[in-house]
Parts: structure tokens; sequence; C-alpha cells
């Protein structure tokens, strides 16, 4: 066996972690060439049923970047920096190590002191302390995983976002839910924004990442809701006649992009949040369906998905002087796009051999990649760093979601034992241990 298969067969094994609502993650594919890391067990680094070094391994692992050592393959467990051997991690092939302490400090927080060290330099590359309520014990462990990602791979780290999903249980019968959920990136903590018995679509985060906004038939009619994670209070802001679909907030969080078909046809529409709601129709393109829009990171522009060629395909629409560009051009079905952080390269459903896949796009080369090999993939949500993306897909016959790098060379899928998961979105950064933080 391959030092190759061996990571992946450890890591298979780690990633075998239960998420509540998303029962475990199971790994399909990560890199060859992992970087190997040892998370030594903090001192007193159980809060409840939660291992700081635990999650952060975990975190560090399904990245697919990093081989994380188990902690009973380890020679010493040390604490404390001047008790550090070197030795015993160049023995082991380790190349970092995070250690840490915990301890409850005088205003009752948990206070957390951890390090990271490069093994081949022998010297300490980042020391940190926090502290924040112990109910936020798995918010420490992720900003700690976010900081030591970053402070290897020099790209900022994910661990510490949320995702929202639906989930349908009973879905064609008279028992039908669908319940609106979200959770940290890993599937824990798992908990019910909304419960309907009618189907809910298309929910998407603000970019304070304090609202979501999504599509409800709770009314017995398409409406679109904004609704507030701290409280819960929910608006109705578009309840037209016919279509009212696909919001996704602005990057300033002040507009509204949607789908309406008020006029008689489906259309691009701006909503102003901040004002009187008022509505800017952006495409006008009689007979063709113009649907799915997402905005680029300076707000200037649109992608929409539109069958005006007489397939679906990707444009993208200016909102200052209303011009048209068409973006892709392989196969006869593209959709439910959306851009990079860097605005140079998309990601998008795409139907290869008349099976769904999600496709990324170089929009300067044309080049297109095909990165999912699973079936009926669809609604794909890009990590706040770029680099991976969330999307739902089957597996046998149930829905689930899963997870893939924007290389495709990282890949692992989210079961759920309730039921079927589909729809999701992932989060912008969050500050869950901000004491504003309403997460």
């Amino acid at each position: 066996m391959t030092r190759h298969h061996l990571a992946l067969t450890a890591l298979a094994a780690l990633l075998a972690w239960p998420a509540h609502a998303l029962e475990k993650i199971i790994i399909d594919q990560g890199y060859d060439n992992q970087t190997r890391i040892a998370v030594v067990p903090f001192d007193g680094g159980l809060v409840g049923d939660d291992d700081i070094a635990d999650i952060i391994s975990f975190d560090l692992a399904r990245s697919g970047q990093f081989d994380a050592l188990p902690a009973e393959n380890m020679l010493s467990l040390p604490t404390h920096p001047e008790d550090v051997l070197f030795r015993d991690w160049r023995v082991l092939g380790i190349e970092y190590v995070v250690i840490g302490r915990m301890w409850s400090n005088a205003q009752g927080e948990l206070a957390v002191a951890w390090h990271l060290f490069d093994v081949f330099n022998e010297r300490e590359l980042m020391a940190a302390n926090l502290a924040a309520p112990p109910a936020k014990a798995r918010d420490i462990a992720h900003r700690i995983a976010d900081d030591v990602y970053e402070r290897i791979t020099g790209v900022p780290g994910a661990f510490s976002t949320r995702i929202i999903y639906v989930l349908a249980t009973d879905a064609g019968t008279a028992q039908a839910r669908y319940l609106l959920k979200i959770a940290d990136s890993d599937g824990a903590r798992s908990r019910t924004l909304f419960n309907s018995d009618q189907p809910l679509l298309s929910a998407s985060w603000s970019p304070d990442a304090r609202r979501v906004a999504y599509v409800s038939f709770e009314s017995g009619r398409q409406a679109i809701v904004v609704q507030d994670l701290a409280t819960g209070a929910r608006q109705r802001v578009a309840e037209y006649r016919g279509l009212n679909g696909a919001p996704v907030f602005s990057p300033d969080g002040q507009r509204l992009a949607l789908v309406l078909s008020r006029d008689g046809n489906p259309e691009i529409y701006v909503m102003d949040l901040a004002g009187d709601r008022a509505l800017r129709r952006v495409t006008r393109y009689p007979g063709a369906i113009d649907t799915e829009p997402s905005w680029s990171a300076d707000g200037r522009s649109l992608i929409f998905t539109s069958d005006r060629g007489g397939r679906p395909q990707i444009y993208r629409i200016e909102l200052a002087n209303s011009m048209i560009e068409r973006l892709t051009f392989q196969g006869d079905y593209n959709a439910r796009a959306r851009l990079l952080p860097d605005g140079q390269h998309l990601i998008y459903v795409h139907r290869r051999r008349g099976t769904y896949h999600i496709a990324w796009q170089d929009l300067e080369r044309n080049d297109v990649r095909v990165l999912t090999e699973t079936s009926l993939d669809e609604s794909p949500s890009i990590a706040p760093n770029g680099m991976m993306l969330i999307y739902a897909t089957q597996n046998a016959g149930r829905g689930i979601l899963a997870v893939v790098s924007i290389d495709g060379r990282v890949k692992y899928k989210l079961p759920s034992d309730e039921g079927d998961v589909r729809e999701p979105a992932w989060s912008p950064y969050i500050d869950a241990l901000s004491p504003d933080s309403r997460h």
C-alpha cells in the first residue's frame, strides 16, 4: 500500500465524525502529498463532549491538505513550549506540532493558550491566547484551526463558517416537512431556523451573516422571506403574482437580486432593501427564462442563467449600462453559476453526457474542468476563502451534501440520517468569538 493510500485510509477513519443531522463525513479523495501535522491533546481540553484538539485535527484533515497524527501514535504529549522535543516529532515524520492548555479564568470564561511549531526548523511559528464562554469551545477550536491553516498555507481558513441547507422528510406524502437548518461547516451543532409543511428553496446569506433569504410556499404561493438569525424575525419581501425566486444579497447587503414573473416573463430584478423596497428590472428578453442571479464581488454586475440562446447558458450583465455577455459555450446546459472571490473563475452546474456535474471555468482562457463525479449535482456554493465548494447531490437515492476543492483534488460527502438534504449555502466569514456575535 502506498503512502498516499495509507494517508487516505487514516483520514477516512478520522472523518467518520458524528455531526448530528449530518451524520458523518466520508472522505472520497485527498491530496497525494499532505502536510503532516500533530495536534497534541490540550491540557484540560475536554469541554463536555467537545475535545478541542480533536476538533482542530478534524478541521485540518477535512481540508484534504493535512495528515493529522492520531494521539495514540504520539511519543510525547507536551502542553508547554519548553516540553516540546523536536526529535520525537522528526522520528514520526511530523512537520508541524500544535500544543495548548485550557483553564477557567476569573470571569468564568474558557481560556486557551496555544502554540504552533515548525519541526524542521525547530522554531515557534505562532502563539495566541483566546477566551470565550464555555459554550463556545467549538468556536475556539475552529478559530485555532483557521489560524494554523492560514499560517501554514497562506490562505485564510474557513472552518469557523456556517452552512445553511434544507432538510426534507417524507417528501411527497401528507406528512412532508421542510426544515431550514444551520450548522457549523463540519455539520455539527445543527439547529432549525424554520419548519414548514411546504417546500423551502434557494437559501442565501447576507454578507454580514446576520440574515438569510429564501423562498417559502407556506402561504400557498411563492414568497421571498428574509429572516434575522438572532431574533428569528421573518419578513416577506416579495410575494407578487407568479414566480418569486432565487434571492441573493448584494455584497453590501443593501440590495437583493431576485427573479420575478410579475410582468409575465421570468426576469431578473434588484430590490432596494435599505429603503422602500423599490424594484429595478434588470433583464428584458421576452420569451426567455432569465433566472438564478448572483453578484460580482464589486456589486457592479450580475451573473445569471438564461435560455435566450435556446439552451440554458451563463450570462453577465453590467448594471450600469445593461451590457450583456455570454460566458459559457461548452455543452448544452450550464446553470446556477457563482463567481469565485477572485472574479476570474466561475463554478456552475454543467451537463455532460446526460449527467449533471459541477464545473469550474477560467473566464480568461475559457478552460472548463469538471470537478465532481457524482450524479444529479446541483446548487453549488463557494467557501469564502475560495478553496472549497459545497453542493447537493444524490447517494443511494437520497439527497446529501458533498464538498469538493476548487481544483477537484479533495472530495468528501456529508450524509444525513434524517432525510433528503438539499439547497446548501456556505456563509461568509464569521467571528463567532466576538462579544456581539449572534451565532
